[in-house]
């Protein structure tokens, strides 16, 4: 084994140095000598083997490849990034990419905890097994800041929310409008095709997006056993949904649930341009040159912000090309009738695969694009600088 550069020595030893109280815990010692902030994890299977409950898990759709078309203007796999460190994919590896079953599992005695990141108030849950291990999905992982609730349950001290059963779908970020609409929205529709929806758990507080797409869809968000997020939760109980959030199937699930049978493929002419000058990031420094070329060729600008959620799905239903740069207003591709085309300016940087793997799904064209960023303390705030004559050649092709 080839040695380490020196240079990268002390990045070595320091992140040694944070896994130590992790292994700890996993060769044995107690997690409450350390402040209950970490805790042996254990895969989905892996648990219902060691307790003899795989009985108890009900595949409903079995782990597959899905095969998906290079984005358009990019001439080779090779050309796609093969980073894949911050989303378990890369955007290479979406043309051939293995989608994770969709199942329902039944978990005795589960404890479900909760904290939210300071900033951004991201929602982040753990699931916790009656020996205390944490049961770990997609996006649904122990981590150090649930210790102060965890640490509150074990102690007594926290006023626990019980339930005799429940099912839960929530994973990290549901608040989020793309977390709601591609991993969330999905699972609702998949359990009311079972007649399940009438045990599933939701927040006490729930987004304008997240009711009014409920209702969209003819389920009533009153319907739902409600809890607070900020009280852990028991169940003695719990069935739990794990999905794949990108299975083109349920993509087209969401579109078909959401379509408008009085829309005619004659009507799905128009150009959008989703704008984020009102965004505090990834807003185009040059999109005042970029606006009148767009404009000339029938685009429309629109800020996705200042439409409510019908307003949204009506617009792209009838919307042939969306151009945005990346974010969560893409997201909207997916009430994009088939065909059509997905313009994504985006930093190369940051090679994000979702919306490529997500514009595939729904049998829609991907082009990518890529803007050079600049300096922020996070990628997704840096702004961007578009080629202008590259979107032109692009927008030329598509017609």
């Amino acid at each position: 084994m080839p040695l380490k550069p020196l240079a990268d020595l002390p990045h070595s030893v320091l992140w040694h140095l944070r896994r130590m109280p992790e292994r700890a815990v996993e060769r044995g010692v107690d997690p409450a000598l350390l402040g209950w902030r970490w805790r042996v994890r254990e895969g989905l299977d892996s648990y219902l083997a060691r307790t003899g409950r795989s009985w108890a898990k009900t595949v409903l759709a079995p782990e597959r490849t899905a095969f998906a078309p290079l984005p358009r203007n990019v001439p080779s796999r090779e050309a796609l990034s093969d980073d894949g460190a911050l989303w378990g994919y890369a955007m290479r590896d979406v043309p051939e990419r293995r989608v994770a079953e969709t199942c329902l599992a039944r978990i005795p005695e589960a404890r479900l905890v909760f904290f939210h990141t300071p900033d951004k108030r991201d929602f982040f849950p753990a699931l916790l097994t009656a020996e205390g291990t944490s049961l770990e999905t997609r996006e649904i992982a122990h981590r150090p800041g649930h210790a102060l609730q965890a640490a509150a349950t074990e102690r007594g001290m926290a006023r626990v929310q019980h339930f005799d059963e429940a099912t839960w779908v929530l994973e990290r970020a549901y608040h989020n409008h793309s977390h709601w609409l591609t991993a969330h929205l999905p699972k609702l529709l998949l359990l009311r095709e079972r007649n399940s929806l009438g045990t599933v758990l939701m927040p006490r507080e729930m987004t304008p997006v997240m009711e009014q797409s409920m209702r969209l869809l003819g389920i009533d968000p009153a319907m739902f056993r409600r809890f607070d997020p900020a009280r852990p939760v028991e169940v003695d109980d719990l069935t739990l949904m794990v999905t794949d959030r990108f299975d083109p199937a349920h993509m087209r699930r969401v579109r078909n649930a959401f379509a408008d049978p009085a829309r005619h493929m004659a009507a799905v002419s128009r150009k959008v341009f989703i704008s984020r000058e009102k965004s505090r990031g990834r807003r185009i420094t040059n999109e005042a040159a970029l606006w009148p070329v767009l404009e000339r060729r029938g685009f429309e600008k629109v800020f996705m912000e200042d439409l409510a959620f019908p307003e949204q799905v009506a617009l792209m239903q009838h919307t042939r090309v969306l151009l945005a740069p990346h974010g969560a207003g893409l997201t909207n591709m997916l009430f994009c009738p088939e065909a059509g085309h997905v313009v994504e300016l985006a930093d190369p940087g940051f090679p994000n695969p979702n919306f490529y793997n997500l514009a595939t799904g729904l049998g829609l064209h991907y082009w990518l694009l890529h803007a050079q960023a600049g300096a922020a303390a996070h990628p997704l705030d840096r702004d961007l600088t578009v080629d202008i004559p590259g979107v032109e050649a692009v927008l030329d092709q598509i017609g």
